[in-house]
């Protein structure tokens, strides 16, 4: 398998492969799924499943860039004169042993950055969105008396640990090609049926913020709590606390979530510790209320442990860790020609308004940049529909994004987005 990888990335930086002569159909996209899925790479490893995606592209008339912030790749279409559109796939696996039970389940491997060597899979739907991609551009390539402008093809790296489109910013991706007028990307949804397509206008997806609180003390025997100050019972009091944040200085309009992941502190049943952990997820939506969710948990926790007693230089360390998401803003007037378009391609009735979630997507910082380019993500529907009708009447507990065992339904799932997103990159393409 390494030889054959090693021949794709030379074929694509050196001789020519032979150019596909139609598009691809969904046999042929659902074995690159198929392929895709046992073989997927975790976050900044990405250098096979690049090498693959660009291998193809290339195959289809692309002009690939690689190593760009990574492992990413560009690939560009130029058809005249007309705009730029860009279309976004994450190529990263997760570090989760599946439990799908699929003839082509993964059994891959990979290295964390603790060292330990863990099972890999695509839980988050990964494979799916980079099989779209090559439908997407099969399309476009061979449909090319259909639109005139520039067709910018991203796969990008280590979305799930929020650093890729930030690393392919920072290598140039806005400089040294062209500037795209629009940012689109889709998402499977563990939540929605297949053959459906939903659109949020506005925040779609949060800012996503971890947090490490360290609590500290003064330890000692636990007969004695009179003679200490304990971190654990301040620890407590900071959890509880935060939670009024939430409850009673955010609007109720507005939303926001602080979960407390991890608590860790103590020994032994009968010590007092010095020290208590505890390490946070913080979401929001609007820049203003980030800014003031992350003020006042260092506010509450220091708070709380002078009310304790503890000295200024013992109070609470609180760290933002650098791993921030910003939150995905759809923007509206993009959203108003998009939705028409995927109503006029898929039928009104596969085309759904749905509500903004919790989760995180690094997708938002192509729209965060100096230029301000317009963006919108849409959710692309993943389940089979016999297993949603059967959730919906309680009979069945659908498996999450995340999970070991969420298998999309594939086939209608990479058709319909395939269909999707050419028919609106089409439209955008018409004066």
């Amino acid at each position: 398998m390494q030889n054959i990888y090693k021949l794709l990335g030379a074929l694509v930086l050196g001789s020519a492969l032979p150019l596909q002569a139609a598009p691809l159909d969904n046999a042929a996209l659902v074995a690159h799924y198929q392929h895709l899925h046992r073989n997927p790479e975790l976050s900044l490893q990405e250098e096979q499943t690049a090498a693959y995606l660009a291998a193809e592209l290339k195959r289809m008339g692309y002009a690939i860039s690689t190593g760009i912030g990574g492992h990413g790749i560009v690939a560009l279409l130029e058809n005249g004169e007309g705009p730029t559109l860009m279309f976004r796939a994450d190529m990263d696996g997760l570090p989760i042993p599946e439990a799908t039970g699929l003839p082509y389940a993964s059994q891959a491997t990979g290295v964390i950055p603790s060292g330990d060597e863990v099972r890999v899979m695509h839980g988050c739907g990964h494979d799916v969105h980079m099989t779209v991609l090559l439908g997407v551009a099969s399309q476009l390539a061979e449909r090319r008396d259909e639109w005139q402008g520039t067709l910018m093809l991203v796969g990008q790296p280590a979305e799930e640990v929020g650093k890729g489109a930030k690393a392919m910013l920072e290598d140039g991706l806005f400089e040294r090609f062209p500037l795209p007028e629009v940012n689109l990307a889709l998402h499977v949804s563990a939540g929605l049926p297949a053959g459906k397509i939903a659109w949020v206008s506005g925040y779609a997806m949060a800012n996503v913020d971890s947090v490490d609180v360290s609590v500290y003390g003064q330890g000692g025997h636990g007969a004695y709590p009179h003679k200490t100050k304990d971190p654990v019972v301040m620890a407590a009091q900071i959890v509880t606390t935060l939670q009024t944040i939430i409850s009673r200085e955010i609007s109720p309009l507005d939303s926001a979530v602080i979960t407390v992941g991890s608590i860790h502190g103590g020994t032994k049943h009968n010590i007092i510790s010095d020290e208590v952990k505890l390490q946070l997820t913080v979401r929001s939506y609007s820049d203003e209320s980030r800014a003031y969710l992350l003020k006042r948990i260092e506010e509450i926790s220091q708070g709380v442990a002078r009310t304790a007693g503890m000295p200024e230089d013992r109070l609470p360390l609180v760290e933002v860790k650098d791993e921030y998401t910003p939150a995905v803003y759809n923007n509206p007037e993009l959203v108003a020609q998009v939705v028409p378009l995927l109503e006029q391609s898929l039928g009104a009735d596969a085309v759904i308004k749905t509500s903004p979630v919790m989760g995180g997507e690094d997708f938002a910082r192509y729209g965060r940049t100096e230029h301000a380019i317009p963006g919108s993500l849409m959710w692309l529907g993943a389940v089979k529909p016999a297993d949603y009708a059967a959730s919906e009447r309680g009979e069945l507990s659908l498996p999450s994004l995340h999970s070991a065992k969420f298998a999309p339904d594939a086939a209608p799932a990479i058709d319909t987005g395939v269909q999707a997103v050419t028919d609106t990159l089409l439209g955008l393409f018409k004066p």
